[in-house]
């Protein structure tokens, strides 16, 4: 009998996997914040005895290296990976014993990068599951243009040859349980769908439902932005991250809050965005704990700048430093919580910007506003308001300059980047109106939304 436990990391959109038997298992992908691989190992009653790495990861910080130190696990790397740490090198065909009957073979699944390694699960000789990393994904596969782009073009073919040798290789039966797709910026496209299996693969997925060429041509041509965080994450993986120290920052009283905004560091509130608009400390950015934190502040915020964490909680606070962790940002330089009444100075206010919807913006009329649109350039692609501005909202701080005059009407896809966007805007002195709203609802509303 085996076991397979899913760690989802859901912020950052993508999955690690523990595997094993009745007593000994095997970590996957395993992310920084390890104490929560310990505690499924633990809830297993099992000993982790291998740690493997499908690649060196380029969107977020592994655990692996501190996993295999804590629990004295053998350390599996792809041996094309150029690390600066010792670990066990892993060529295709190797295979390891978790224990009994119950194997991990390694299969070269270049692609994703030059080196990627998928591992398959076998019981008694019979394959059970892949562990494909950013190979074959739900439905589509791992991008191909995060290492080097000279390279891109060929390791687009690798994916499709990948993906034909795991379907060629493993019954259609097999799971198949990638690391990427479900949200991450890793993924070309993002998974429809929980499970699936090489089978399903073999009828749905383009990699095996289409040439090699047309294949190619569809890949390159969809690629979206890359996180600007990623340039970091590649090179610390390979010199091995340090651990995490997630301690409780030092505590910001208002006088320090308004001093390192006087120093223009970042002051990050956590809160909704509801709350935000309502009332906030003049000149901080609204970064909601609970949308994809890590992805947008990493992605923002430059890279080494001290930032001051402003929550609702202690339980809030915490679940963002572990967010933040995950991608590089390692301590917060402070941090308060409680009522933000607390955040301001004796005598100083908050202050607020309005919300609204799309039909608010029909409603008033574009005339005499800025529409500023703050998706990414595939979703405009789709269909934008006319005459509306476009900045993606992880250039706008350094785009400020560029929105017109007047009172700036900022939406994006569904409410939160747009939130980002508005405190961006409002923290620069701009008058904003946040659009709190799906996109779909443009239309709706009676604006004239350009397509095609």
């Amino acid at each position: 009998m085996f076991f397979i436990d899913t760690i989802e990391l859901e912020g950052l959109g993508n999955r690690s996997y523990l595997a094993g038997g009745r007593e000994a298992a095997v970590a996957v992908d395993p992310p920084r914040d390890v104490d929560q691989v310990l505690a499924a190992a633990a809830r297993r009653g099992v000993r982790i005895t291998h740690v493997v790495e499908t690649h060196i990861h380029n969107d977020y910080v592994t655990g692996g290296l501190e996993l295999a130190r804590l629990t004295g696990a053998a350390y599996l790397v792809p041996a094309g990976a150029r690390v600066s740490f010792a670990r066990v090198p892993v060529s295709d065909g190797d295979a390891v014993t978790v224990e009994g009957e119950l194997e991990l073979r390694a299969v070269a699944t270049p692609g994703h990068t030059p080196h990627h390694t998928s591992y398959v699960l076998r019981e008694q000789g019979r394959p059970v599951a892949a562990f494909t990393g950013g190979s074959l994904l739900i439905g589509t596969v791992g991008r191909p243009d995060l290492v080097e782009p000279r390279l891109t073009e060929r390791l687009a073919r690798a994916q499709h040859a990948s993906a034909h040798r795991l379907a060629a290789e493993l019954p259609d039966e097999t799971s198949v349980l990638p690391t990427h797709g479900f949200g991450s910026f890793c993924s070309s496209a993002q998974a429809e769908g929980d499970a699936t299996t090489i089978g399903k693969e073999k009828s749905v997925n383009a990699a095996l439902t289409t040439d090699v060429d047309s294949f190619v041509a569809r890949l390159l041509a969809e690629l979206d932005d890359v996180p600007a965080y990623y340039t970091h994450m590649g090179p610390a993986n390979a010199a091995g991250p340090a651990p995490v120290d997630l301690t409780a920052p030092a505590v910001a009283d208002a006088r320090e809050i308004a001093a390192r905004l006087a120093a223009g560091e970042w002051v990050v509130d956590l809160r909704n965005r509801v709350a935000f608009a309502e009332g906030h400390v003049a000149g901080s950015f609204n970064f909601e704990a609970d949308g994809k934190l890590a992805t947008y502040l990493a992605w923002m915020i430059p890279w080494g700048k001290p930032v001051t964490l402003l929550a609702d909680s202690r339980e809030q606070l915490a679940s963002a430093q572990r967010e933040l962790v995950r991608v590089g940002i390692d301590r917060p330089a402070a941090a308060a919580t409680g009522a933000p009444q607390e955040w301001v100075a004796e005598g100083d206010d908050l202050v607020s910007f309005p919300r609204s919807t799309f039909a608010g913006l029909a409603e008033r009329g574009t005339d005499g506003v800025v529409v500023l649109d703050v998706r990414r350039d595939s979703e405009r692609a789709t269909g934008y308001v006319a005459g509306s501005v476009h900045i993606p909202v992880h250039q706008l701080h350094q785009r400020l300059d560029e929105v017109p005059a007047g009172t700036v009407w900022v939406h994006c896809a569904g409410g939160m980047r747009a939130a980002i966007a508005a405190s961006l805007l409002h923290a620069a002195g701009r008058k904003v109106v946040a659009v709190d709203d799906g996109f779909d609802s443009a239309t709706e509303a009676g604006l004239t939304v350009v397509t095609g």
